[in-house]
């Protein structure tokens, strides 16, 4: 015989979060689902400091100082710690609306707009808002039943709306957004450094190398040396350097510019200030420092997920119940399940056979009475 008991299982918010997303441990890291590309990144960091700090620090830091090895650690520590920050937390996803939410403001868009005959195109879902004394225009979210906030867009990679999104990069594999720019910033930033110093040093090397036996004789070394093996790393080093510098640098040459004037990316391709209608940006100061102050430096706001929140439900789990021992008779049946004893006024001719059955009153049928229905 079995049991069916309901259980109260533990299940966290961020199991039920919709979007295209991927979380781990227990909802702390959370991430785009595409990462073959952040992947490539770290292998590409790793790498180049791996053969550097194994190689030319050590020689370096012989011939010219060891303050070369312990400054490189520095940037390459600090450009992990913001690559990993950047790529493991929440860019500022903003939550769908609830059933009851969807339909009070679909409610309210019916209710503004009217009944729309059919053939017709609905208007478009727009709310205007004022800041700084400009109109900005907020657009309504088909996917997560929401009006966006200001600056906030849908990314179609992680399929959630961020706010002040500025845009997906694969290459951190996560969305960039309000509260991880500044950490992207920093790491481009950090980065950029890091790699103009490994270039720098890898080409000191090189020159200090060839002062001794000469460039070509230093490119001429026996193939099975070990000296040409780090030759041949530390070309591999400056190809690296040389071609990621260029994007890296320009990279962060872009934002750096954005920052100044308090601008996203997206704002910047859509043109959302620079067009025709020549808008001015109503998030910007007018002021470098304070535009920089405010993005790079301003208070981070929280996350509004709570990913590691608490969802319960009821699961129900059959268990086998023990067999009962068989228990002594019970001193009286027709307590239990015999009616009310009838009254006086009845007798045993009067009653309902069943009834004198279940009372234990009804006499067996005599031999003359068989007789008789005969």
């Amino acid at each position: 015989m079995s049991v069916m008991v309901a259980r109260k299982k533990v299940v966290r918010k961020w199991e039920k979060l919709p979007g295209r997303n991927t979380f781990c441990c227990d909802g702390r890291i959370m991430m785009a689902r595409q990462k073959g590309i952040f992947y490539l990144t770290l292998f590409l960091i790793l790498g180049t400091c791996a053969l550097f700090f194994a190689f030319e620090c050590r020689y370096l830091a012989v011939q010219l100082s060891p303050a070369i090895p312990v400054f490189a650690a520095v940037l390459f520590l600090f450009s992990m710690a913001t690559l990993l920050r950047t790529s493991f937390s929440d860019p500022g996803v903003i939550p769908r609306a609830l059933p009851d939410e969807a339909a009070f403001i679909e409610m309210e868009i019916e209710a503004t707009n009217g009944t729309v005959p059919q053939g017709q195109r609905p208007p478009p879902r727009i709310k205007n808002f004022q800041i700084n004394n400009q109109i900005v225009k907020l657009k309504y979210c088909y996917t997560c039943k929401i009006f966006r906030p200001p600056r906030a867009s849908h990314c179609s990679i992680c399929d959630n709306c961020v706010e002040r999104f500025d845009h997906h990069c694969p290459w951190v594999g996560n969305c960039v957004g309000k509260r991880n720019y500044r950490y992207f910033y920093l790491f481009i930033l950090s980065l950029s450094l890091l790699t103009i110093y490994i270039f720098t040093f890898n080409i000191v090397y090189v020159a200090l190398k060839s002062l001794k036996i000469g460039f070509l004789n230093t490119l001429k070394e026996t193939p099975g040396s070990c000296f040409h093996s780090l030759t041949v790393l530390t070309v591999l080093e400056v190809l690296i350097c040389f071609f990621t510098l260029w994007s890296v640098v320009g990279l962060t040459g872009f934002h750096t510019f954005l920052v100044a004037l308090n601008q996203t990316t997206n704002e910047d391709i859509k043109g959302s200030w620079t067009g025709k209608n020549r808008v001015q940006n109503p998030y910007s100061h007018g002021n470098i420092v304070k535009n920089c102050c405010e993005v790079l430096c301003g208070p981070l706001p929280p996350s509004v997920l709570d990913r590691r929140g608490i969802l319960q439900q009821e699961e129900s789990t059959a268990q086998e119940s023990c067999p009962r021992v068989p228990s002594a008779p019970e001193p009286s049946i027709t307590t239990v399940f015999s009616p009310q004893v009838p009254s006086p006024s009845l007798s045993n001719a009067e009653m309902p056979e069943e009834k004198q059955q279940m009372s234990g009153e009804l006499p067996a049928p005599s031999q003359d009475a068989g007789q008789a229905e005969h």
